[in-house]
């Protein structure tokens, strides 16, 4: 297996700092050779799932089937206080610190069982965790908040899709698109299919992290598209994945992404990141230009190190 993507994440630098899509590659690369950890669900009956941002969305794609409560580092105590048939809680973090140790240690403060999926080995937050509930995922070295191996491989974990798949779909269906010119919109609308509706946090992040306020954006299921989402029209490039657009926007401010037969989560990840990343090769690099100076002021607010590349 060519793992040219991988290589290219293993060698980069703050004056070279990679689009997107080559974390995308990279991880589905990955994700070939790499075993994923089987996350035990069923010794839950009712478990509070915490994490912020990606974090947060990716515990939502893990536990949909099961009577699960989520929640952020925002409101993550008054559920565990309110609602008492809660039996455990789950903690997804990337790198298992910043605000996962204070999620954990109060959470076992307050008598409950805690379990940790993480990628870091080393994760702060595994002190207050026994040592059979710590989850450790593989991951590839990217820039901060790219997070694309991260998640993905969790979200694998639980769907159990087969990442050659999903590559070759891009290469033969997504490469071959004529895409439009993206330079000419600063408004965008993506329109996902309603049993990818826990996707649409991750791709506002994305977003935002890539383009903070210079890029607009929406994300919205096909369904809640019928509700008031655009009555006011804009100048926006609507962007449909796996089922086609004949209803929102100008006919030639469509564009129509296909998905593979049998598309679960990390596919339409993916494939979601994968579009963004065309859109950011084709606008100025905000993300490249702001990241090391947004750690060295993150790293003050968290109190500890932040790099802008993550090993």
């Amino acid at each position: 297996m060519n793992d040219k993507n991988i290589q290219i994440l293993n060698s980069f630098t703050l004056d070279n700092i990679p689009d997107l899509d080559v974390a995308v590659l990279a991880a589905l690369e990955l994700f070939q050779k790499a075993p994923l950890p089987k996350i035990k669900l069923d010794v839950y009956n009712r478990p509070l799932v915490v994490g912020s941002g990606n974090a947060e969305a990716t515990g939502r794609i893990i536990f949909q089937d099961m009577d699960a409560i989520f929640a952020s580092e925002s409101d993550f105590e008054t559920k565990l206080k309110s609602i008492e048939n809660i039996d455990g809680v789950v903690v997804v973090s990337a790198s298992g610190g910043k605000h996962a140790p204070i999620i954990a240690k109060r959470a076992k403060e307050l008598g409950k069982k805690v379990a940790l999926i993480t990628n870091n080995p080393d994760a702060p937050a595994s002190e207050f965790v026994e040592k059979d509930k710590v989850y450790v995922f593989p991951k590839n070295r990217e820039p901060y908040t790219y997070n694309t191996s991260t998640y993905m491989g969790m979200i694998l974990g639980s769907t159990r899709e087969d990442p050659k798949v999903t590559q070759t779909f891009i290469k033969n269906h997504i490469d071959t698109l004529s895409f439009p010119n993206f330079s000419k919109y600063d408004k965008y609308f993506l329109i996902i299919p309603p049993r990818f509706l826990n996707i649409i946090r991750m791709l506002e992040v994305k977003f935002i992290e890539l383009f903070g306020r210079k890029i607009a954006r929406d994300v919205e299921t096909s369904e809640y598209m019928k509700h008031a989402v655009t009555v006011v029209p804009s100048d926006e490039l609507f962007i449909s994945f796996g089922e086609k657009n004949n209803s929102w926007g100008e006919k030639d401010k469509r564009l129509h992404i296909p998905l593979p037969d049998n598309a679960g989560y990390a596919a339409m990840m993916a494939i979601g990141y994968y579009i963004v990343a065309q859109i950011q090769k084709q606008h100025p690099p905000y993300f490249k230009e702001n990241i090391a100076s947004y750690t060295k002021q993150v790293s003050k607010i968290f109190g500890n190190k932040i790099n802008p590349i993550v090993e």
